[in-house]
């Protein structure tokens, strides 16, 4: 009888701590960036759909619709969305175009206006806000891009390095830009002359998928099964090791929690930067894993390749 309760105390301990999501939205495809502003969410997906929807409700408000594209064949497609943004009341779309090259849309009173087509021969993979003027354009190639909205041109280019680009996020007063890619080293770029300022390197040994910045705190998802969290106001760092590909990572508005995909069936695991202590683990995504988004300390938004993303209540 006592190992009977042992190991009931032992299974329900374990089972206590997989955390199912609370509330789940349904996008119009697989999904492929999301970000959280004001209690509403912004997801682009493959559909070639913006889909925007109000947390508190639950409910889809909008959908923004971008152009189909040709394929090679010459039939009317989908353009997948790769990545949005969001400053003041613009949205910053960025999205597939034909022959392999970019689009970039900015939406404004319910106005889409192109300010990249294909004629630039860009391979742009994620565009952010660096203001509300300005955008930083990561290329394919590893090439970072500060980019005038309202000319047209580009401030100033650097080539991060020669490897592939991965991944790119800045710091919440956007003075910096954090460029993962193929390497393994995170090169930090001032936003103001596209300077490097730091190269992080030496805790990631392969692909770094993913990049997270807050509050001095930067988190990586590592092709080598590594999450890195470095300190960068302390000079330093260490990783924790999962059980598979790490796709996708996030941290807190305060930079206190971490979550990241940690296993082959894509459940993510949350643990304290500070001790290391592991918060528990979060189930229910059927796909591999795209994003991560806290929305405050409490909940965290997840997506996948799937077009359902989930909402956790972390404590």
């Amino acid at each position: 009888m006592r190992k009977f309760v042992l190991f009931f105390l032992i299974i329900s301990s374990v089972y206590a701590t997989h955390i199912k999501p609370s509330a789940k939205f349904v996008a119009s495809g697989g999904v492929v960036d999301l970000i959280s502003s004001k209690n509403k969410i912004y997801c682009a997906t493959t559909a070639g759909i913006v889909d925007i929807f109000d947390i508190n409700t639950q409910n889809k408000i909008k959908n923004i619709s971008v152009p189909k594209i040709k394929d090679f064949i010459g039939d009317m497609v989908d353009a997948k969305i790769y990545s949005v943004d969001k400053i003041e009341n613009k949205l910053l779309i960025l999205s597939q175009g034909s022959g392999g090259y970019s689009r970039a849309f900015i939406y404004e009173n319910e106005e889409l206006n192109p300010i990249i087509d294909e004629s630039s021969y860009m391979a742009v993979i994620k565009a952010k806000f660096i203001d509300k003027n300005t955008i930083a354009l990561g290329l394919l190639s590893n090439e970072i891009i500060s980019f005038d909205i309202n000319s047209k041109k580009r401030k100033w280019t650097n080539q991060a390095s020669g490897a592939k680009f991965s991944n790119l996020v800045l710091n919440e007063d956007k003075s910096e830009i954090v460029i993962a890619d193929e390497s393994g080293a995170l090169k930090i770029m001032s936003t103001k002359d596209g300077k490097i300022l730091k190269i992080l390197k030496g805790q990631n040994l392969d692909n770094v998928f993913q990049v997270d910045y807050k509050n001095g705190i930067i988190a990586t998802a590592g092709q080598d099964r590594r999450v890195v969290i470095y300190a960068t106001k302390f000079n330093s760092a260490y990783y924790k090791e999962a059980s598979f590909l790490i796709y996708s990572v996030g941290l807190s508005p305060s930079a206190k929690l971490v979550g990241y995909s940690s296993d082959e069936n894509n459940n993510i695991s949350v643990f304290n930067t500070i001790n290391k202590r592991k918060i528990g683990t979060y189930t229910g995504n059927k796909m591999t894993l795209t994003n991560i988004v806290f929305i405050d300390e409490n909940h965290m938004l997840v997506a996948s390749d799937d077009k359902t993303i989930n909402l956790y209540k972390i404590k």
